[in-house]
């Protein structure tokens, strides 16, 4: 993926900036959502997730896009729908372990929870 970026205290290696990449390219729920959907079920046509998702196709395909462009799905063309699957489980194992882990945290994770507190330095 990407060469080593040199900044002025130090020279990030390149598997922290591709780990960077693949991070970057799963920040956002819906993409969340269609990965762990795809670890679910093995494979699932755009209309499949569309159901599953309730929401608009092109925004399933475009999140789609973004997800084979990271190279973590592929897409195998079967008549004139295309099947979507994980390239590898390592993708699936990242979603899950984070799904979990905000799971834990619970509402922490929020810091709009905190806006209830009554003495304001307690929101620090």
């Amino acid at each position: 993926m990407s060469a080593a970026v040199t900044t002025p205290s130090r020279t990030i290696p390149a598997d922290v900036l591709a780990a960077s990449e693949l991070l970057t390219a799963l920040a956002f729920p819906l993409r969340l959502s269609i990965v762990a959907l795809l670890d679910e079920h093995g494979s699932r046509c755009v209309h499949q997730l569309v159901d599953a998702l309730g929401v608009p196709q092109p925004l399933v395909s475009q999140h789609l896009r973004v997800l084979r462009g990271a190279g973590l799905v592929t897409g195998v063309r079967r008549h004139r729908e295309v099947d979507y699957r994980l390239v590898d489980g390592h993708v699936a194992h990242i979603v899950r372990d984070a799904i979990a882990h905000a799971g834990h945290r619970g509402t922490a994770a929020h810091p709009e929870s905190t806006a209830h507190r009554e003495n304001p330095e307690e929101n620090a």
